[in-house]
């Protein structure tokens, strides 16, 4: 890779770049069947700023998923309602008015529905979150209005991920 670049890219590079194509929803659909039977074989690209960007993207979603990121320190999910009971009864989603009820009075609001319905490992995150919570307090709202806003950070970039993505195609190292 070196000789491609004529330069060694850092340990974090190379992460942030692989962690980036894994994300790619376009790598998913192509290699998913293989991705099922075999490790992940991931396409480097020949173009070194093509390999930047992609690497920094990732970064940012590692930076995302690990709820370092800046953005999150305002999340766009906010927590309402009236009483102090913060138990978690049945999560009720309203798309219409995108709010997620943990019971009669408390709820959380701007929760688009691509962000309810993201999945991971099959399981929408945002619901799997308060059902295996379901009886419990609501101990901390603020890390769930974290994670929404990840989610909502991480589908903007993989859009951005997909369009690097054909571009890498286009250039790989073999």
């Amino acid at each position: 890779m070196h000789k491609q670049y004529k330069k060694i890219p850092s340990p974090e590079q190379i992460l942030g770049y692989c962690y980036g194509v894994l994300y790619s929803t376009m790598y998913r659909k192509k290699y998913g069947e293989f991705l099922k039977i075999d490790f992940p074989r991931i396409p480097f690209t020949k173009d070194y700023e093509l390999f930047k960007q992609m690497s920094d993207l990732g970064s940012e979603l590692i930076e995302l998923h690990l709820l370092k990121h800046k953005a999150l320190h305002k999340p766009l999910i906010k927590y309402f309602g009236k009483g102090s009971d913060d138990t978690i009864e049945k999560p009720r989603y309203d798309e219409e008015k995108q709010i997620v009820r943990i019971n009669e009075n408390r709820y959380f609001e701007n929760i688009s529905p691509e962000v309810w319905n993201y999945q991971i490992g099959g399981y929408q995150v945002m619901e799997k979150y308060l059902k295996d919570r379901k009886g419990r307090q609501m101990d901390d709202p603020g890390h769930y209005c974290k994670m929404g806003t990840s989610i909502f950070k991480t589908i903007e970039l993989q859009q951005a991920v997909d369009k690097l993505f054909v571009k890498v195609e286009k250039k790989v190292i073999t």
